[in-house]
C-alpha cells in the first residue's frame, strides 16, 4: 500500500513524463506477486520495487529506451531453468514474470482518482492492458476483463484508530503510518493527541473516555487498540467497541486486567458474545518477547496485519499451503 501511494503521489504532482513498470503476471514462485509496481521518473529515479532487488537495474535501462520510443513494452522473465544466470540478474525464484512497462504523461488521469481515493479511504479499480500483442497497452481505470488485461484493486488503506495517546501509542502511530495506514488518535486528555506528538495522523480526538468511540466513529472492518492505561477510561471506551463490527480490537495490559473489564461490563449489563469475543485481543499482540515500546508496537501490528489477511501468525517455515494465495 505504501509503494502506490508513494507512486500516485509523485504522478499527482508530477511535471515531466515517467514510466511505470507493473508485474502483470506470475506463473511459479516470484519475491513479488502481481500488482507490484515500480516507477521511474524523468530524472532516473525509482519508486517503488519489482523484486527484491535483482530485475530492477535491468528495468531502468529498459524504462529508458521506452520513454525515449513512447510505446509501452511488455517484459518476460523466465527463471524456471536452472541457468537462469544467463538473464543477467540471477533471480533464483523459478517462476516466470511479465511486466508493463508503459510511458506515462504527467498527471494521468487513474491516477488523479486513486490519490483522490486514498484521501477519501475508497479502493480503485485499475484495469493494466499487457496483450495481446498489437493491443493497446497500458494502465487505465478498471473495466470489464479481457484477454491479456490484469485487473488490480487497490484497497482502501487500513484504518486504525489508537484510544490512548501516550508515548508508547507513538512508535505504534508512525509504524503503522510507515504501512500505508489512516491513522487516528484519541485521548481523554487534550495534552496528548496533538499534531506535535503525533505528525501525520489523519485525524485526532479528544473528550471524555464515554464519548470517544462516537467522535472517531470506526468503520466496519477497520482496526482499534485501547491503551489509555487507565481503567475507568478503558471500561466506557471496550462498552462501546465491543460490539462494533471491526477486524480487530486489542486491549494493551496483563490477561487478569482484561478479565477484570469484561466481568464489569457483564454485570453493567453487556456481555459479550462469541462473535465480539473472536474479534478481541487482550493482551493485544503477539507472542515476540517485546518489551521497550517500538517492540510492542512491531508486536500489535503483526497481529493486526494477520487479523487482516486472516493469518494466525505462525511462522512461515510452518506453513504448508504456498505463502501466497
Amino acid at each position: 500500500m505504501r509503494e502506490f501511494q508513494a507512486i500516485v503521489s509523485h504522478l499527482c504532482q508530477a511535471k515531466g513524463p515517467s514510466v511505470l513498470a507493473t508485474l502483470t503476471s506470475v506463473e511459479g514462485s516470484s519475491y513479488r506477486r502481481a500488482g507490484a509496481r515500480m516507477l521511474v521518473t524523468e530524472a532516473g529515479h525509482r519508486i517503488g520495487s519489482i523484486s527484491g532487488g535483482c530485475l530492477e537495474e535491468d528495468l531502468v535501462e529498459r524504462s529508458r529506451r521506452v520513454a525515449e520510443s513512447g510505446r509501452a513494452e511488455v517484459v518476460t522473465y523466465d527463471t524456471t531453468s536452472e541457468n537462469d544466470l544467463v538473464w543477467g540478474v540471477g533471480l533464483g525464484c523459478h517462476g516466470v514474470v511479465r511486466l508493463l512497462l508503459e510511458p506515462l504523461a504527467p498527471q494521468p488521469e487513474w491516477a488523479m482518482l486513486a490519490c483522490e481515493n486514498l484521501r477519501s479511504g475508497l479502493p480503485t479499480d485499475l484495469a493494466v492492458a499487457w496483450g495481446p500483442p498489437g493491443s493497446a497497452l497500458g494502465t487505465r481505470l478498471g473495466g470489464a476483463p479481457a484477454g491479456g488485461v490484469f485487473l488490480d484493486r487497490i484497497p482502501a488503506p487500513a484504518s486504525l484508530v489508537i484510544y490512548g495517546a501516550g508515548d508508547d501509542a507513538q512508535p505504534l502511530a508512525r509504524l503503522a503510518q510507515e504501512l500505508g495506514w489512516r491513522v487516528t488518535v484519541a485521548d481523554p486528555r487534550p495534552s496528548m493527541p496533538t499534531p506535535g506528538r503525533f505528525p501525520g495522523a489523519s485525524a485526532r480526538a479528544t473528550g471524555p473516555a464515554e464519548g470517544l468511540v462516537a467522535a472517531t466513529d470506526p468503520q466496519p472492518g477497520s482496526l482499534a487498540v485501547v491503551m489509555t492505561h487507565h481503567y475507568r477510561h478503558d471500561l466506557p471506551l471496550l462498552h462501546d467497541l465491543l460490539p462494533l463490527p471491526l477486524a480487530y480490537l486489542g486491549l494493551l495490559g496483563p490477561k487478569k486486567r482484561s478479565e477484570r473489564i469484561l466481568s464489569d461490563l457483564a454485570v453493567a449489563g453487556l456481555v459479550p458474545t462469541p462473535e465480539m469475543l473472536s474479534r478481541f485481543h487482550a493482551p493485544v499482540g503477539l507472542d515476540i518477547g517485546a518489551d521497550a515500546p517500538e517492540e510492542v508496537a512491531l508486536s500489535i501490528l503483526s497481529e493486526m496485519k494477520a487479523a487482516l489477511s486472516g493469518r494466525d501468525g505462525r511462522p512461515l517455515r510452518e506453513r504448508v499451503l504456498p505463502i501466497h494465495a
